[in-house]
């Protein structure tokens, strides 16, 4: 695929990182992303499993900021993103799941009602939901998640998808 459509392809999911549509990524758009999966499951932002989904939260910003933030203004624009996309995770997905691996491990936590260290597939949708994706989306996407059809999603399966989904052409 040549770069041009790599980058539209990934300047398109920039959206899914500005929760406030604002027109750039910041710390506060990975709060508002937290509080709402709080909010879907009904999850105390105090508890346990809501410190750490702020914490991982924190944790994605930082690295995506690492990656992406060239001028240090705290705040990374639609060019800085795809910039940061084409030069440093492109070819290296793995690279992206590790600094979204904490805010995906709470996010799992707390839809994990039975504490197996699984999500339900609607549990999953609802994750998805909660971040942003339309009913439809969130539906499709989580039940591809579940590769071996039993009803349930780790972590091996949505850190993979979610680092596919956002560095490497579909």
């Amino acid at each position: 695929m040549v770069s041009s459509e790599y980058e539209r392809r990934i300047a398109a999911r920039f959206a899914t990182f500005d929760q406030d549509g604002n027109g750039y990524i910041d710390r506060a758009d990975f709060s508002v992303a937290a509080k709402a999966v709080l909010a879907e499951f009904g999850t105390a932002a105090r508890s346990d499993k809501g410190q750490s989904l702020y914490i991982g939260a924190e944790a994605f910003w930082q690295g995506m900021a690492g990656i992406a933030d060239r001028d240090g203004d705290q705040r990374i624009t639609r060019e800085e993103f795809v910039g940061g996309a084409v030069k440093r995770l492109r070819d290296n997905p793995e690279r992206f799941a590790e600094i979204a691996r904490p805010f995906l491990h709470a996010a799992l936590a707390v839809a994990d009602a039975d504490g197996d260290g699984r999500a339900t597939v609607e549990d999953t949708a609802r994750v998805l939901k909660a971040l942003g994706a339309s009913e439809e989306a969130a539906r499709t996407a989580a039940a591809a998640l579940d590769t071996d059809a039993d009803g349930k999603i780790g972590e091996p399966e949505i850190v993979t998808a979610f680092a596919r989904y956002f560095t490497v052409p579909e």
